[in-house]
């Protein structure tokens, strides 16, 4: 599968680990320099809006979508190829996931943890079928993917986190499946 665009799931926030906006500024290069339009929230903050501002210095494509209550919240990024502001929270998913080929999780929070769960979800009930990266910066999702492990231990995922999951430490790993 080609992957022509790639939507990026991540907080709003930079968190506390240098490391997060490290990742993001190079997953932006990354992708700019192969091509691959971003597909994001829209946000000018925290990890979202680095990847979001690293893409566009390096040249490439960026469309984010933003629900209405965000757009003071989030600060929408107004330099961006494309912004699409729609209704609520439901509708900036479902465009997010219409409009990628992929996607990738970055840290994040509730927001990212509710994104991941529900394009996790939606591949298993083959509502569609994209790859699904999980950048696993310094650890930040080590306990996540003990307990996601716990569940395929205790029989309540229909396949393995492997097959589900492509589990990465840094934004370089990615380039053998963006080819």
């Amino acid at each position: 599968m080609k992957i022509n665009s790639l939507a990026v799931f991540c907080g709003s926030k930079p968190g506390n680990n240098p490391i997060y906006i490290k990742h993001a500024e190079q997953t932006g290069l990354l992708l700019a320099q192969k091509k691959i339009r971003l597909i994001y929230g829209g946000g000018s903050v925290g990890i979202m809006g680095v990847i979001a501002g690293s893409v566009m210095n390096n040249g490439g494509e960026v469309r984010g979508v933003i629900p209405k209550m965000l757009v003071d919240r989030e600060h929408q990024l107004d330099n961006i190829t494309e912004l699409t502001v729609v209704d609520d929270m439901h509708m900036r998913k479902r465009r997010l996931y219409d409009l990628c080929d992929a996607a990738l999780i970055l840290p994040g929070g509730f927001g990212t943890m509710d994104e991941l769960f529900e394009i996790l979800t939606w591949n298993q009930l083959f509502i569609h079928n994209k790859p699904i990266f999980l950048l696993n910066s310094e650890g930040f999702y080590d306990h996540l993917i003990m307990h996601i492990r716990h569940l395929e231990k205790e029989q309540f995922l229909y396949e393995k986190i492997e097959e589900s999951l492509i589990i990465i430490k840094n934004p370089d790993e990615m380039t053998d499946y963006l080819d």
